[in-house]
């Protein structure tokens, strides 16, 4: 079955001053910036990146679009 929407989750590291995300369902997935913004915008580029270079690991994944979750509250990143 295809999913087309994916998971991240980011996480406000302080020491670093920056929001991380990770996501289960893309293979490689680390991402940071100072704000959800600036990691949305990064998003954007990396997981399509990242899912055509891990295609052979990600059967039945063609995601159009990825639900961030920074803490408690949601975004969510389209993409083609």
């Amino acid at each position: 079955m295809a999913r087309d929407i994916i998971q991240v989750f980011a996480e406000w590291d302080s020491e670093a001053r920056v929001w991380v995300a990770e996501s289960e369902d893309v293979p490689g997935l680390v991402a940071e910036a100072p704000t959800p913004e600036e990691l949305e915008e990064k998003l954007k580029t990396l997981i399509p990146e990242l899912l055509e270079l891990n295609d052979h690991l990600l059967e039945g994944v063609s995601p159009r679009q990825a639900k961030t979750h920074f803490g408690a509250f949601e975004r969510e990143v389209q993409f083609a």
